[in-house]
């Protein structure tokens, strides 16, 4: 090793009591997205502890602080909410959520990479420069909770991540670092790279018809809740012409069908969220269940009033970093997978929206056992856990950064973006 990547390995080692009691004490007291005020304050005040001055107040509760000024930028991300699981040995009494989603680890990591760059001899070795970016709203906020938020903080977009590509917060940024525990099995400690990932949108119908007496005078309604019942049959003889290779699928939620069992429904309202692994798959199944409720309301005499509302995009799935890979070999780390095309994560994930605009350096990691927004996540390994993905944060920006910044210049020259930041916002716009 040289001096600097054992400065930046002394540097968390260091810091490991301050890592583990912060993530300890935030996952004790998660918050749902948009408003993790105690968690981002926390945040904040470790990374001005370390001399770095902080810009807070981003979408509400996000925060960045910036390492050096030079250019190419390094963004090494964290999520701030937790899920809500009140079942959780340290779910959050007063709101039920927890961090059973493991983002108080990405907190950590994030926090103890920061530790080790800005310390004086680590930054001046940096060719370009570091923000430290802790996002809101990883999990998906409902609607509800969206339209309040919309008329009093100007949030638009539906996650974090959405959200500050919206305002701008990422056009300085030219590589992102990600990390997780795994989303999907695997046996080794360290996967590397980034795995596709479906994307998402969500639609509500309301299917109005016209109610009547159901014993008398049937004939004179128009039965909306029939007419949900026949789109939602026909959403599953549609399931045949999904292609395999898009892995698509199609939740449906019959949230109501009716008030009194003597009346003829006049109104029938379905949610429904539908994933796919690429963009233009997501679109074409989209048009089709609008289809099918427009038709299947229109056969029953009834009408389909369909709301579509922001999801998430697919992650685009990269080859793993070099410089993660060079990370995993100097900490000694030989349980080490990498991404390959055949894999795939069914579930979301905002870090999709990232990869459309911007190369995202992605791995995930263990350490932990049980089921993600389970009640029996847990950390097994502290040192897995919490500090090793430090390591992995700083040492991958050091070697992107390091002699002239080579290996971060040669990330974006390869890489294709999917969209710029505007026609990212323009298409989210079309979902709206």
């Amino acid at each position: 090793m040289d001096t600097i990547e054992r400065a930046i390995i002394a540097a968390v080692d260091e810091n490991r009591s301050a890592l583990i009691a912060f993530a300890k004490d935030v996952g004790a007291h998660g918050e749902a997205g948009f408003f993790e005020d105690r968690t981002a304050k926390k945040a904040a005040e470790f990374l001005a502890g370390l001399g770095l001055t902080v810009k807070t107040g981003l979408a509400k509760t996000g925060l960045k602080a910036v390492l050096n000024e030079a250019k190419p930028r390094v963004a090494i991300i964290a999520e701030l909410d937790g899920i809500l699981c009140p079942k959780h040995p340290f779910a959050n009494p007063e709101n039920g959520i927890s961090h059973a989603c493991g983002h108080n680890l990405q907190l950590c990591a994030m926090l103890g990479a920061a530790a080790a760059l800005s310390m004086p001899e680590v930054s001046a070795a940096l060719d370009g420069s570091v923000e430290f970016l802790a996002v809101p709203a990883e999990e998906y906020v409902a609607s509800r909770i969206r339209k309040t938020l919309k008329e009093t903080d100007d949030i638009q977009f539906c996650s974090g991540k959405s959200e500050l590509l919206r305002r701008g917060e990422f056009d300085d940024a030219d590589i992102a670092l990600t990390d997780h525990v795994h989303m999907i099995p695997c046996d080794e400690y360290l996967l590397a790279g980034n795995v596709a990932c479906n994307g998402f949108v969500c639609k509500t119908v309301r299917i109005h018809g016209k109610a009547a007496h159901a014993a008398t005078a049937p004939f004179d309604g128009i039965n909306a809740l029939n007419a949900a019942a026949l789109a939602i049959s026909a959403i599953g003889m549609l399931r045949e012409t999904f292609r395999e290779e898009d892995t698509i699928r199609v939740h449906t939620n019959l949230i109501d069908g009716g008030k009194a069992l003597n009346v003829v429904p006049d109104l029938a309202v379905v949610e429904l969220q539908i994933r796919a692994n690429n963009i233009a798959a997501l679109d074409k199944v989209c048009a089709d269940i609008d289809r099918v409720f427009n038709v299947c309301a229109s056969a029953l005499g009834a009408t389909a009033e369909i709301i579509t509302e922001q999801g998430y995009m697919p992650v685009r799935p990269m080859a793993a970093s070099e410089a993660t890979l060079k990370a995993a070999e100097t900490l000694g780390i030989k349980s080490v997978k990498c991404q390959s095309p055949e894999m795939r994560n069914m579930a979301s994930t905002d870090v999709g929206d990232l990869t459309q605009v911007l190369p995202v350096i992605n791995y995930t990691h263990g350490g932990v056992c049980g089921s993600l927004h389970s009640a029996d996540f847990a950390v097994t390994d502290e040192e897995m856990a919490y500090i090793m993905p430090a390591k992995l944060f700083a040492l991958s920006a050091y070697y992107l950064l390091k002699d002239g910044a080579q290996l971060a210049k040669k990330t974006m020259a390869d890489f294709e973006p999917a969209m710029t930041t505007q026609q990212y916002v323009d298409k989210v716009k079309e979902q709206m």
